[in-house]
Protein backbone atom coordinates (compact mmCIF):
# COMPACT_ATOMS: atom_id res chain seq x y z
CA UNK A 1 0.00 0.00 0.00
CA UNK A 2 1.33 3.46 -0.92
CA UNK A 3 1.58 5.75 2.09
CA UNK A 4 0.96 9.44 1.24
CA UNK A 5 4.02 11.63 1.68
CA UNK A 6 3.54 14.42 4.22
CA UNK A 7 6.28 16.86 3.20
CA UNK A 8 6.60 18.65 6.56
CA UNK A 9 7.02 15.42 8.52
CA UNK A 10 9.24 13.82 5.89
CA UNK A 11 11.45 16.90 5.83
CA UNK A 12 11.82 16.89 9.63
CA UNK A 13 12.81 13.21 9.56
CA UNK A 14 15.34 13.83 6.78
CA UNK A 15 16.91 16.71 8.70
CA UNK A 16 17.13 14.65 11.88
CA UNK A 17 18.99 11.95 9.97
CA UNK A 18 21.24 14.54 8.39
CA UNK A 19 22.33 16.06 11.71
CA UNK A 20 22.85 12.75 13.48
CA UNK A 21 26.51 12.63 14.40
CA UNK A 22 27.34 16.24 13.59
CA UNK A 23 29.26 17.76 16.54
CA UNK A 24 26.87 20.16 18.25
CA UNK A 25 29.56 22.78 18.89
CA UNK A 26 30.54 22.86 15.22
CA UNK A 27 26.91 23.18 14.21
CA UNK A 28 26.29 25.92 16.80
CA UNK A 29 29.27 27.96 15.56
CA UNK A 30 28.06 27.71 12.00
CA UNK A 31 24.56 28.72 13.10
CA UNK A 32 25.92 31.81 14.88
CA UNK A 33 27.65 32.96 11.71
CA UNK A 34 24.60 32.22 9.61
CA UNK A 35 22.41 34.26 11.97
CA UNK A 36 24.80 37.20 11.62
CA UNK A 37 24.60 36.96 7.83
CA UNK A 38 20.85 36.46 7.89
CA UNK A 39 20.33 39.65 9.93
CA UNK A 40 22.95 41.69 8.14
CA UNK A 41 24.14 42.36 4.61
CA UNK A 42 26.09 39.85 2.57
CA UNK A 43 28.23 40.84 -0.44
CA UNK A 44 26.82 39.45 -3.65
CA UNK A 45 30.12 37.74 -4.51
CA UNK A 46 30.25 35.72 -1.27
CA UNK A 47 28.01 32.66 -0.87
CA UNK A 48 26.78 32.32 2.73
CA UNK A 49 27.03 28.51 2.67
CA UNK A 50 30.69 27.51 2.30
CA UNK A 51 30.95 23.82 3.16
CA UNK A 52 28.93 20.81 4.29
CA UNK A 53 29.05 21.81 7.97
CA UNK A 54 27.61 25.23 7.07
CA UNK A 55 24.93 23.62 4.96
CA UNK A 56 23.96 21.11 7.65
CA UNK A 57 23.71 23.92 10.21
CA UNK A 58 21.69 25.99 7.76
CA UNK A 59 19.34 23.10 7.09
CA UNK A 60 18.75 22.65 10.84
CA UNK A 61 18.42 26.35 11.58
CA UNK A 62 16.51 27.70 8.57
CA UNK A 63 15.01 24.99 6.39
CA UNK A 64 11.93 24.16 8.53
CA UNK A 65 11.11 27.86 8.95
CA UNK A 66 11.63 28.61 5.25
CA UNK A 67 9.39 25.66 4.40
CA UNK A 68 6.55 26.80 6.67
CA UNK A 69 6.70 30.47 5.61
CA UNK A 70 6.83 29.60 1.91
CA UNK A 71 4.09 27.01 2.30
CA UNK A 72 1.86 29.64 3.95
CA UNK A 73 2.46 32.03 1.05
CA UNK A 74 1.81 29.32 -1.53
CA UNK A 75 -1.40 28.24 0.18
CA UNK A 76 -2.68 31.81 0.09
CA UNK A 77 -1.77 31.98 -3.59
CA UNK A 78 -3.51 28.66 -4.31
CA UNK A 79 -6.72 29.98 -2.73
CA UNK A 80 -6.69 32.89 -5.19
CA UNK A 81 -6.15 30.63 -8.24
CA UNK A 82 -7.98 27.45 -7.14
CA UNK A 83 -8.19 25.85 -10.60
CA UNK A 84 -4.47 26.14 -11.34
CA UNK A 85 -1.44 24.05 -10.39
CA UNK A 86 2.10 24.59 -11.67
CA UNK A 87 3.42 22.05 -14.13
CA UNK A 88 6.95 23.41 -13.76
CA UNK A 89 8.82 25.25 -11.02
CA UNK A 90 12.13 27.09 -10.73
CA UNK A 91 13.42 27.93 -7.26
CA UNK A 92 15.87 30.83 -7.47
CA UNK A 93 18.50 30.91 -4.74
CA UNK A 94 16.86 27.79 -3.37
CA UNK A 95 19.85 26.43 -1.46
CA UNK A 96 18.84 23.09 0.02
CA UNK A 97 15.39 23.29 -1.58
CA UNK A 98 12.93 24.24 1.18
CA UNK A 99 10.64 25.99 -1.31
CA UNK A 100 10.50 22.90 -3.52
CA UNK A 101 9.22 20.92 -0.53
CA UNK A 102 6.65 23.67 0.10
CA UNK A 103 5.42 23.48 -3.49
CA UNK A 104 4.87 19.71 -3.20
CA UNK A 105 2.97 20.31 0.05
CA UNK A 106 0.70 22.80 -1.74
CA UNK A 107 0.24 20.94 -5.04
CA UNK A 108 1.07 17.22 -4.57
CA UNK A 109 2.58 15.28 -7.42
CA UNK A 110 5.59 15.45 -9.67
CA UNK A 111 6.54 18.33 -11.97
CA UNK A 112 9.59 19.70 -13.70
CA UNK A 113 11.68 21.41 -10.99
CA UNK A 114 15.00 23.26 -11.09
CA UNK A 115 16.83 24.71 -8.09
CA UNK A 116 19.31 27.48 -8.86
CA UNK A 117 21.95 28.44 -6.31
CA UNK A 118 25.59 29.46 -6.33
CA UNK A 119 26.59 27.31 -3.33
CA UNK A 120 27.48 23.83 -4.56
CA UNK A 121 27.48 22.32 -1.02
CA UNK A 122 23.88 23.50 -0.57
CA UNK A 123 22.82 21.98 -3.87
CA UNK A 124 24.53 18.70 -3.04
CA UNK A 125 22.85 18.47 0.34
CA UNK A 126 19.51 19.53 -1.09
CA UNK A 127 19.73 16.66 -3.55
CA UNK A 128 20.51 14.28 -0.70
CA UNK A 129 17.58 15.46 1.41
CA UNK A 130 15.19 15.44 -1.56
CA UNK A 131 15.71 11.69 -1.99
CA UNK A 132 13.20 11.27 0.85
CA UNK A 133 10.45 12.98 -1.20
CA UNK A 134 9.34 11.02 -4.32
CA UNK A 135 8.06 14.21 -5.97
CA UNK A 136 11.57 15.71 -5.84
CA UNK A 137 13.74 12.84 -7.02
CA UNK A 138 14.05 14.22 -10.56
CA UNK A 139 14.90 17.80 -9.56
CA UNK A 140 17.75 19.54 -11.40
CA UNK A 141 20.17 21.09 -8.93
CA UNK A 142 22.00 23.73 -10.96
CA UNK A 143 24.83 25.96 -9.85
CA UNK A 144 24.17 29.52 -10.96
CA UNK A 145 25.18 32.96 -9.77
CA UNK A 146 22.10 34.83 -8.56
CA UNK A 147 22.47 38.35 -9.90
CA UNK A 148 22.04 40.64 -12.88
CA UNK A 149 23.43 38.05 -15.32
CA UNK A 150 20.93 35.37 -14.26
CA UNK A 151 18.73 33.89 -16.96
CA UNK A 152 15.58 31.96 -16.01
CA UNK A 153 14.01 29.49 -18.39
CA UNK A 154 10.30 29.69 -19.15
CA UNK A 155 8.31 28.08 -16.33
CA UNK A 156 4.92 28.13 -14.63
CA UNK A 157 6.15 29.14 -11.17
CA UNK A 158 9.21 30.94 -9.81
CA UNK A 159 9.87 31.05 -6.07
CA UNK A 160 12.41 33.35 -4.41
CA UNK A 161 12.68 32.67 -0.68
CA UNK A 162 14.94 34.69 1.65
CA UNK A 163 17.23 35.70 -1.21
CA UNK A 164 16.69 39.41 -1.90
CA UNK A 165 18.56 40.46 1.26
CA UNK A 166 21.73 38.91 -0.18
CA UNK A 167 21.59 41.01 -3.36
CA UNK A 168 22.39 44.58 -4.29
CA UNK A 169 19.46 46.77 -5.33
CA UNK A 170 20.31 46.49 -9.07
CA UNK A 171 20.60 42.71 -8.78
CA UNK A 172 17.27 42.52 -6.94
CA UNK A 173 15.60 44.48 -9.72
CA UNK A 174 17.20 42.33 -12.41
CA UNK A 175 16.10 39.14 -10.64
CA UNK A 176 12.47 40.29 -10.33
CA UNK A 177 12.39 41.34 -13.97
CA UNK A 178 13.86 37.99 -15.08
CA UNK A 179 11.29 36.10 -12.99
CA UNK A 180 8.45 38.19 -14.42
CA UNK A 181 9.62 37.49 -17.96
CA UNK A 182 9.98 33.73 -17.38
CA UNK A 183 6.99 32.76 -15.25
CA UNK A 184 3.21 32.76 -15.08
CA UNK A 185 3.40 33.10 -11.30
CA UNK A 186 6.02 34.50 -8.91
CA UNK A 187 6.05 34.01 -5.13
CA UNK A 188 8.63 35.91 -3.09
CA UNK A 189 9.23 35.51 0.66
CA UNK A 190 11.43 37.67 2.88
CA UNK A 191 11.97 38.06 6.64
CA UNK A 192 9.08 39.75 8.43
CA UNK A 193 11.09 42.85 9.27
CA UNK A 194 10.65 46.45 8.09
CA UNK A 195 13.56 45.94 5.67
CA UNK A 196 12.11 42.66 4.42
CA UNK A 197 8.73 44.31 3.86
CA UNK A 198 10.41 47.15 1.94
CA UNK A 199 12.07 44.65 -0.39
CA UNK A 200 8.73 42.88 -0.88
CA UNK A 201 7.00 46.16 -1.78
CA UNK A 202 9.76 46.96 -4.28
CA UNK A 203 9.30 43.54 -5.86
CA UNK A 204 5.51 43.89 -5.79
CA UNK A 205 5.70 47.21 -7.64
CA UNK A 206 7.96 45.74 -10.33
CA UNK A 207 5.69 42.75 -10.83
CA UNK A 208 2.63 44.99 -11.21
CA UNK A 209 4.51 47.14 -13.72
CA UNK A 210 5.30 43.94 -15.63
CA UNK A 211 1.59 43.18 -15.92
CA UNK A 212 1.09 40.81 -12.99
CA UNK A 213 -1.98 40.68 -10.75
CA UNK A 214 -1.47 40.41 -6.98
CA UNK A 215 -3.03 37.19 -5.70
CA UNK A 216 -1.92 37.40 -2.06
CA UNK A 217 -1.63 38.65 0.60
CA UNK A 218 -3.14 41.88 -0.73
CA UNK A 219 -6.82 41.84 -1.79
CA UNK A 220 -5.94 44.31 -4.57
CA UNK A 221 -3.18 45.31 -6.99
CA UNK A 222 -3.26 48.98 -6.03
CA UNK A 223 -0.62 50.72 -3.92
CA UNK A 224 -0.10 49.40 -0.39
CA UNK A 225 -2.14 51.57 2.02
CA UNK A 226 0.61 51.50 4.66
CA UNK A 227 2.37 54.86 4.87
CA UNK A 228 6.09 54.14 4.36
CA UNK A 229 8.01 54.19 7.63
CA UNK A 230 4.94 53.95 9.87
CA UNK A 231 4.37 50.18 9.85
CA UNK A 232 5.07 47.05 7.85
CA UNK A 233 2.99 44.13 6.63
CA UNK A 234 4.10 40.69 7.77
CA UNK A 235 2.70 37.38 8.93
CA UNK A 236 3.60 34.44 11.15
CA UNK A 237 3.97 30.70 10.59
CA UNK A 238 4.33 28.18 13.40
CA UNK A 239 7.34 25.89 13.01
CA UNK A 240 7.59 22.54 14.79
CA UNK A 241 11.07 21.69 16.00
CA UNK A 242 12.56 18.30 16.72
CA UNK A 243 14.66 17.72 19.85
CA UNK A 244 17.78 17.70 17.69
CA UNK A 245 16.70 20.94 16.07
CA UNK A 246 16.22 22.50 19.52
CA UNK A 247 19.69 21.32 20.51
CA UNK A 248 21.34 22.98 17.52
CA UNK A 249 19.38 26.21 17.97
CA UNK A 250 19.87 26.34 21.73
CA UNK A 251 16.14 26.51 22.48
CA UNK A 252 13.77 24.42 24.59
CA UNK A 253 10.32 25.01 23.09
CA UNK A 254 8.75 22.49 20.71
CA UNK A 255 7.89 25.28 18.28
CA UNK A 256 8.80 28.75 17.12
CA UNK A 257 6.95 31.43 15.18
CA UNK A 258 8.57 32.49 11.92
CA UNK A 259 7.73 36.07 10.94
CA UNK A 260 7.76 36.66 7.20
CA UNK A 261 6.60 39.03 4.47
CA UNK A 262 5.59 37.89 1.02
CA UNK A 263 3.99 38.66 -2.30
CA UNK A 264 2.35 36.19 -4.67
CA UNK A 265 1.61 37.51 -8.16
CA UNK A 266 0.53 36.01 -11.46
CA UNK A 267 -0.48 36.73 -15.04
CA UNK A 268 -3.44 34.39 -14.52
CA UNK A 269 -6.93 35.62 -13.58
CA UNK A 270 -7.12 35.86 -9.79
CA UNK A 271 -9.83 35.82 -7.14
CA UNK A 272 -8.05 37.44 -4.20
CA UNK A 273 -9.50 37.47 -0.70
CA UNK A 274 -12.14 40.18 -0.08
CA UNK A 275 -9.88 41.30 2.77
CA UNK A 276 -7.08 39.79 4.82
CA UNK A 277 -6.31 39.69 8.54
CA UNK A 278 -3.00 41.57 8.83
CA UNK A 279 -2.42 41.36 12.58
CA UNK A 280 -2.99 38.74 15.24
CA UNK A 281 -6.72 38.86 16.12
CA UNK A 282 -7.49 40.27 19.56
CA UNK A 283 -9.99 38.05 21.36
CA UNK A 284 -11.79 39.78 24.21
CA UNK A 285 -14.87 38.96 26.25
CA UNK A 286 -17.74 38.71 23.79
CA UNK A 287 -15.86 40.27 20.88
CA UNK A 288 -13.00 39.82 18.43
CA UNK A 289 -11.01 42.71 16.93
CA UNK A 290 -9.72 42.10 13.40
CA UNK A 291 -7.26 44.37 11.59
CA UNK A 292 -8.01 44.03 7.89
CA UNK A 293 -6.44 45.08 4.62
CA UNK A 294 -9.40 45.67 2.31
CA UNK A 295 -10.02 45.94 -1.41
CA UNK A 296 -10.50 49.75 -1.39
CA UNK A 297 -7.47 49.69 -0.70
CA UNK A 298 -7.52 50.59 2.99
CA UNK A 299 -6.65 49.34 6.45
CA UNK A 300 -9.56 49.01 8.89
CA UNK A 301 -10.24 47.50 12.31
CA UNK A 302 -13.57 45.73 12.66
CA UNK A 303 -15.23 44.45 15.83
CA UNK A 304 -17.14 41.17 15.62
CA UNK A 305 -19.41 40.45 18.60
CA UNK A 306 -21.62 37.60 19.69
CA UNK A 307 -24.53 39.38 18.06
CA UNK A 308 -22.94 38.48 14.70
CA UNK A 309 -23.72 34.79 15.33
CA UNK A 310 -21.77 32.44 13.04
CA UNK A 311 -19.51 35.30 11.98
CA UNK A 312 -18.42 35.67 15.62
CA UNK A 313 -17.52 31.97 15.75
CA UNK A 314 -15.53 32.37 12.54
CA UNK A 315 -13.76 35.42 13.94
CA UNK A 316 -12.70 33.49 17.04
CA UNK A 317 -11.18 30.86 14.75
CA UNK A 318 -9.55 33.40 12.41
CA UNK A 319 -5.78 33.51 12.32
CA UNK A 320 -3.24 36.12 11.34
CA UNK A 321 -2.95 36.05 7.55
CA UNK A 322 -6.35 34.45 6.90
CA UNK A 323 -8.78 35.78 4.29
CA UNK A 324 -11.85 37.50 5.68
CA UNK A 325 -14.65 36.57 5.56
CA UNK A 326 -13.43 32.97 5.70
CA UNK A 327 -12.78 31.37 2.33
CA UNK A 328 -15.38 28.63 1.90
CA UNK A 329 -14.18 27.42 -1.50
CA UNK A 330 -13.07 23.77 -1.69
Amino acid sequence: MNVPVRPAETLRDALAALLDGLPSRQAAQAVDRLIANYRGATPTDTPILRDRADVAAYAAYRMPATFEATHSALEAFAQAVPEWAPGSHIDVGGGTGAATWAVTATWPGERSVTVLDWAEPALALGREIAAANPALRAVRWQRSRIGSALTIESTDLVTVSYVLNELTAPDRAALIDAAATAAQAVVIVEPGTPAGYTRIIEARDRLITAGFHIAAPCPHSAACPIVPGTDWCHFSARVSRSSLHRQVKGGSLAYEDEKFAYVAATRLPVSPAPSRVVRKPQIRKGQVLLDLCETDPSLRRVTITKRHGDMYKAARDADWGDPWPPDTRD
